[in-house]
């Protein structure tokens, strides 16, 4: 795959950007790795990387803090001139409860907060020399990737308002028999998958279980029978469904008829379209265990996240980039399975909103995501390494999104039909 001399003009901006502020990227990928938050509670990290842009603020950038109504999200934007294009980053910070950056959020940051700094840095240069009038690159800092929707509430408050590209990496482990990989472009079908969350509740009514167990309704059997109903349900989904929960509150003690019971469950699909008629049955599934045991039904939904659509030109030019710099780097992960496979991202929602990117890079570390081992692979100097050269790749492509019509027209034109 050759690299188009667009994408070669910015190789050496970038990286003089990014050695420019290694110090202090370092710093900031060590703050938020030391100091793990939970979903919409990412206060140190939202004031590190504030602060560590209100100390840039002489480069151009404007900083906003609690964003978007948000209170841990943020935005750093950089305008030159009037009009053209906007591209855009986003930096997820959020972590786990009990393992901390065990999905390694705080690599997602650096590396774009990176991306962010030296896509600007080679603008400005690129400005000087050529016919660009305008560009403006924006750094979204995204909450609550984890389980609160942050990406969906940003949609929705605009934004990813007139944004031509939207870009971001994320961390996995090294694949076994490929460990000369540093990372896939991800736009293989079907390795982000659609995803309904909810929670029900079923509403009994409460007696003493041995003295007079007939006056009671028993939410936990009803609890118990929906999840032998969604048991016997996943006989009958396709291999590339998931449908997964746990009880979240069986009653208080054993010697009282529950009056409430509560499961959740993640309901996963390949698309936005074949998640409807899945997360349809789920419901029969609880409401013929309300109905069985005469139970009250209660759903509580969580923000639902779209499936992934890889930009195949940001996709293609970002291998371009990663290959001329020497790191080995796949188009998709057909031939290299992914433990994120069937996982899901609310960058899904992004991509159905405006073009976008989310590829994988890999770290060493002794486990897979979501677990303590990779906690430690997250924190590690290799890890933050190769989170800044995956940052060198975005801010190239992002620069050609910029400078190059043409190329921002066929980006365009993919997100159009895909």
């Amino acid at each position: 795959m050759q690299i188009p001399e667009s994408l070669r003009d910015f190789l050496q901006p970038v990286q003089a950007a990014l050695d420019q502020y290694d110090a202090q990227l370092k710093e900031i990928n060590h703050q938020i790795w030391s100091n793990p938050e939970l979903a919409y509670a990412e206060h140190q990290a939202h004031d590190h990387i504030c602060a560590l842009f209100d100390s840039l603020q002489s480069h151009g950038y404007t900083v906003r803090r609690q964003a978007y109504g948000l209170e841990t999200a943020l935005e750093v934007e950089y305008t030159h001139g009037e009009g053209g294009r906007t591209v855009a980053f986003n930096a997820e910070y959020d972590a786990l409860p009990g393992i901390g950056h065990a999905c390694g959020h705080n690599l997602i940051a650096t590396s774009s907060i990176a991306a962010f700094i030296a896509t600007c840095e080679a603008m400005k240069g690129q400005a000087k020399t050529s016919s660009v009038s305008g560009f403006t690159v924006r750094l979204i800092g995204t909450p609550a990737e984890e389980s609160g929707g942050g990406k969906v509430k940003l949609i929705d408050a605009g934004a990813y308002r007139d944004t031509d590209a939207c870009l971001m990496v994320h961390p996995v482990p090294i694949t076994p028999g490929h460990p000369d990989l540093h990372g896939m472009a991800t736009t293989k079908e079907g390795g982000f998958l659609a995803n309904d969350k909810v929670a029900a509740t079923f509403i009994g009514k409460p007696a003493h279980a041995a003295a007079a167990p007939w006056e009671g309704i028993n939410a936990l059997d009803a609890v118990v029978s929906a999840y032998v109903n969604i048991s016997m349900l996943r006989q009958q989904i396709l291999p590339s469904q998931r449908v997964h929960g746990v009880i979240k509150n069986g009653g208080e003690r054993p010697n009282i008829i529950p009056l409430s019971a509560t499961v959740e469950y993640y309901i996963r699909s390949p698309t936005v379209k074949t998640l409807k008629p899945l997360t349809e049955k789920v419901v029969k599934c609880f409401e013929a265990a309300a109905t069985a045991t005469g139970c009250q039904l209660e759903l509580k939904w969580g923000p639902s996240y779209a499936d992934l659509k890889s930009n195949i030109p940001i996709c293609e030019s970002y291998v371009s980039a990663m290959r001329a710099m020497g790191h080995h780097t796949l188009l998709d992960n057909s031939c290299v399975k992914s433990v994120l496979d069937g996982a899901s991202t609310d960058m899904g929602n992004v991509t159905y909103a405006v073009p976008g990117f989310h590829g994988l890079f890999c770290i060493p570390t002794d486990g897979v995501n979501h677990t303590p081992q990779f906690t430690n692979g997250a924190g590690s100097p290799e890890g933050h390494k190769r989170s800044i050269a995956c940052a060198a790749g975005m801010a190239v492509v992002a620069c050609r999104v910029l400078a190059d019509a043409q190329y921002a027209d066929a980006v365009k034109q993919n997100f159009q039909e895909a």
